[in-house]
């Protein structure tokens, strides 16, 4: 019965999407089409609704609509050129230069901004100039800037962190936030990695002279400010000076101010960036707590026990069964944005890995680094689309590029799955795992 009810609400959902209705009325109505089954239309409604409050009216849920503000001041407030600047001063001797600049400000500006199509906007508009100068293939760029800007939505702090926290049950935001350094940067690298490879077999080369001490000075002060947002507001929550949801309004302060000494951001485009932050808060704020009906029904229903009897039916072995996990998450990524895919997935397979003794935060990390790669991967592939008309590319041009992307970015995941030290490490040395 509960496996039939997995299929009827993934069937009604997949229909529903398909048909072109928002995400978070599919996942409603299929919850209610499956519980209708077994409760009747005035209980299923009104428990319905209930749900939907419960899920939105959590304090914790507030951090969301704050660090959404926080990103768009940061993304209007200039300080996507100083990044570039910053990390080209670092890195600028590496062969391809400006492919390894692009990946390393993806990070830092996605890990501000918390959004991956802001980064490869951005950051892939600072760049463009430099590589059509220097001759730069066009899809090899587009291709760098895309697969780099998720790296930004695991390191903190992250939007999709906060929202599997409360999927979760309450699994510790600074527990998470510290957790999503090291596969975020491991990201990072090994798009960096297979830039420099790329990059070295069509000829591009760094910047020439000696190494520039000066200009990496000057550029670090420029950056100092944008970078200290990070330093501020996760420090203090991992310090425990102030909750996550404090911290977000502290960013959404740190960076109107950062932005007003910019020059930036004027009353005009002030109003326009809250009226901006409000709808995509809406949105997303609505989508968990409808999302909060489907958990309840799957709990009811038993689903999680049933999909663990399944999976453990086909095997025992702990690492297949994180192999089988990845492969439906990385599936389901493809079709899906990241928030709606945790708040799905958390419950089905958390009860699965738990009974295995894995940590909640590193399948946490687990989780949000799969769901980050549909991302990059059609047909939907937002960030990936995005990256293509910054570049004035084709996707028939990047893909062939993208594969060995792919390759190394599934790598990454592969480390973060069977190596636990690298998403456990920072929580366990802080004493928050």
């Amino acid at each position: 019965m509960a496996i039939q009810s997995l299929f009827l609400i993934l069937f009604v959902l997949l229909v529903l999407l398909v048909l072109g209705v928002p995400i978070s009325y599919s996942i409603g109505i299929s919850s209610l089409v499956v519980i209708l089954q077994t409760v009747p239309l005035d209980v299923s409604v009104v428990t319905a609704a209930q749900r939907t409050f419960v899920g939105m009216s959590k304090f914790s849920l507030t951090a969301i609509p704050f660090f959404i503000l926080a990103g768009n001041l940061m993304n209007q407030g200039g300080i996507a050129k100083r990044l570039v600047d910053f990390v080209m001063a670092i890195l600028g001797k590496l062969p391809g230069a400006l492919l390894v600049t692009n990946a390393g400000a993806n990070a830092l500006f996605g890990a501000i901004s918390g959004s991956a199509s802001a980064a490869a906007a951005a950051v892939g508009s600072m760049v463009k100039e430099g590589e059509e100068r220097q001759g730069y293939d066009k899809g090899l760029c587009a291709a760098t800037n895309g697969a780099s800007a998720p790296s930004g939505l695991l390191i903190p702090p992250s939007n999709a962190l906060i929202t599997y926290s409360l999927a979760s049950g309450g699994t510790s935001v600074a527990a998470l936030f510290l957790a999503g350094y090291v596969p975020g940067i491991l990201w990072a690298i090994c798009c960096m990695i297979v830039g420099v490879i790329l990059a070295m077999g069509k000829g591009y080369g760094g910047s020439e002279g000696k190494y520039d001490w000066k200009n990496l000075g000057v550029c670090t002060l420029q950056a100092i400010p944008a970078l200290s947002l990070i330093v501020v507001v996760i420090g203090g929550i991992v310090g425990g000076i102030f909750t996550a949801t404090e911290g977000s309004a502290i960013a959404v302060v740190y960076a109107l101010v950062l932005g007003i000494f910019y020059k930036n951001i004027t009353v005009k485009s002030f109003w326009k960036i809250v009226v901006d932050s409000a709808k995509m808060s809406g949105m997303v704020v609505f989508l968990i707590g409808v999302s909060n009906i489907l958990g309840w029904v799957m709990a009811f229903l038993q689903i999680p026990q049933a999909v663990s009897a399944a999976l453990l039916g086909l095997t025992d072995n702990y690492f297949v069964i994180l192999l089988i996990m990845n492969i439906i998450l990385l599936v389901a990524g493809t079709f899906m944005d990241v928030t709606p895919a945790i708040l799905i997935f958390t419950p089905l397979f958390l009860p699965i890995v738990k009974s295995f003794g894995m940590n909640p935060i590193h399948f946490g990390l687990i989780l949000v680094y799969n769901l980050c790669i549909g991302n990059i991967t059609p047909p939907v592939g937002n960030t990936l689309f995005v990256a293509i008309k910054v570049g004035d590319s084709t996707l028939a041009k990047t893909i062939p590029y993208m594969v060995w992307y792919y390759i190394a970015i599934l790598a990454g995941l592969m480390l973060v799955t069977y190596v636990p030290f690298l998403s456990m490490g920072l929580p366990m040395m802080a004493g928050l795992a």
